[in-house]
């Protein structure tokens, strides 16, 4: 009897851990390879939305650059120049989107006097790197962006960057890292990876348990070298010190906008808190194009980050920039 007892104890023992390998493999795989756009789709998007003129494209002055990460993999930028200027943005795409969302918001900056830098993050659009991390690799990529750039530029570089959902995360957690930029801008980003994906399973999935996100953030740890909740922007915020515009639409379901109002709360210094009336995730600009512009100019003219002749193009043009900017 007691040998029998040993036995199927051992049994389910090892079914238990078998299970808890299989549901471990797997939830850790699909962070881990996280369904992407056709980026055949986002082209037709962004030209029939007429956010990608192929005009413009095609006739901007731009250089191809593939950027050695420290992570060992290339990283494909794109470095558009309109201008002949110091001056650049580094634009951040979202996850599972390309270098092609990020244009319209290259033109609005060429439109504010700005050249730019697009680029593809890991696993995404032309870039190398096997796994999405949610911004945990993704801003050492950032990181051999800016130094692309400023070698490119020389001393005298002047520059912000601009990221949007997972792209903003990215970039407050390389602003965390090292606070080498002129601006920030943070477009609905998340303020926890951990947090951001328990919500989005309790809202898309039967799952009411986050014991499939803790054993993929231990698969996560031993597959891809790093813990989930080391991801965390709210930790990273609080040590930037140059000023950072946060954006965000109150009708966002998927990343809520209540994490954006706790990243401007935790930041201290220059900061900026817009809420826009229209849009879903990752949709303020698509919504309120023209709004949209006008608060990130009267962000950048507020601490002086224009140009005079910058700051006199848009000062009638930039109306107050109403009720939720705090």
């Amino acid at each position: 009897m007691k040998k029998r007892l040993i036995w199927t104890s051992a049994i389910i023992s090892s079914v238990l851990t078998a299970s808890a390998t299989v549901a471990g493999f797997i939830a850790s795989n699909r962070l881990m390879y996280v369904k992407k756009k056709d980026e055949q789709l986002i082209l037709e998007r962004e030209t029939t939305a007429k956010r990608y003129d192929e005009v413009w494209y095609a006739n901007v002055p731009k250089s191809e650059q593939w950027i050695e990460s420290e992570n060992g993999y290339p990283i494909k930028a794109i470095f558009l120049e309109p201008h002949d200027t110091n001056r650049y943005v580094i634009i951040c795409h979202g996850v599972t989107e390309t270098k092609v969302n990020s244009f319209k918001f290259a033109r609005m900056f060429e439109r504010m006097g700005f050249n730019s830098v697009v680029y593809d993050h890991r696993r995404h659009g032309d870039s190398g790197g096997k796994t999405t991390s949610f911004g945990h690799f993704e801003k050492i990529d950032l990181k051999a962006v800016v130094q692309a750039l400023k070698q490119h530029v020389g001393g005298d570089l002047f520059y912000g960057i601009h990221g949007e959902s997972m792209g903003a995360a990215t970039t407050l957690l390389y602003a965390g890292m090292e606070d080498t930029a002129d601006f920030y801008i943070s477009d609905c980003a998340y303020s926890d990876i951990y947090e951001q994906i328990v919500h989005v399973m309790k809202t898309t999935t039967p799952l009411r348990t986050t014991l499939a996100l803790r054993l993929a953030s231990l698969f996560m740890k031993i597959r891809d070298g790093y813990s989930i909740s080391t991801v965390s922007p709210r930790e990273s915020v609080q040590n930037i010190q140059k000023p950072v515009l946060f954006i965000h639409s109150i009708h966002d379901d998927f990343v809520l906008p209540k994490m954006s109002e706790e990243l401007h709360a935790l930041k201290q210094g220059p900061k900026e808190l817009k809420l826009f009336e229209e849009g879903s995730h990752a949709q303020s600009f698509n919504k309120n194009p023209d709004e949209y512009e006008k608060t990130v100019a009267e962000f950048l003219m507020k601490y002086e980050l224009l140009t005079p002749k910058q700051q006199e193009t848009h000062q009638n043009s930039v109306e107050v920039v109403p009720t939720r900017i705090k």
